[in-house]
């Protein structure tokens, strides 16, 4: 139980510096971002009470903002996200459940799993975030260029970061 809440320790620690020391500084152009740190939100336990899940959500995005001068976008996005991800996790859900799952990675759930509720999560955060940084619906357009140039990156390093970091479960 230690050994788990160590590693999500850790995951929280590493998602909020390549966010803000990395990942913040890289500039694509067309208003592209990479953001990561929802994928955060997807690798916590599948049974996490909502309330905690919320919580760390929360401080997650408050910390990427304090460091980015960003003034609640962040916590705001990954709020949001926290929120449907268990409407997201019971629209996906695999034909036996989630019962026996500690934490719904690719190697867990398998690619189209994740592909679905990767991308669906990504999107409602990116739209979000978008949403409330250019705060005009006059700038629709912008909103979903903005949107739709973030997400493929954005989803592509997730998955690639499930495959460089997450061990694979022994077969048994």
């Amino acid at each position: 139980m230690m050994n788990k809440i160590l590693t999500q320790i850790a995951l929280f620690v590493f998602f909020v510096l390549v966010q803000v020391l990395i990942l913040n500084n890289i500039e694509l152009g067309a208003g592209t971002q990479i953001m990561i740190y929802p994928l955060f939100v997807l690798l916590l336990p599948v049974g996490m009470n909502v309330f905690l899940l919320l919580f760390l959500s929360f401080l997650l995005g408050l910390s990427i903002d304090a460091m980015s001068n960003t003034y609640g976008l962040h916590a705001s996005a990954l709020l949001v996200v926290a929120f449907v991800r268990p409407m997201i996790f019971k629209l996906t859900s695999p034909r036996d459940g989630y019962e026996q799952i500690y934490s719904a990675n690719i190697y867990v759930m398998g690619v189209p799993w994740m592909v679905k509720t990767l991308g669906l999560l990504l999107l409602i955060h990116h739209f979000w975030f978008f949403l409330l940084e250019l705060f005009k619906l006059s700038e629709v357009l912008y909103l979903l260029q903005k949107t739709l140039l973030s997400l493929p990156m954005s989803f592509v390093i997730c998955i690639l970061l499930q495959y460089l970091f997450i061990k694979k479960p022994k077969a048994t």
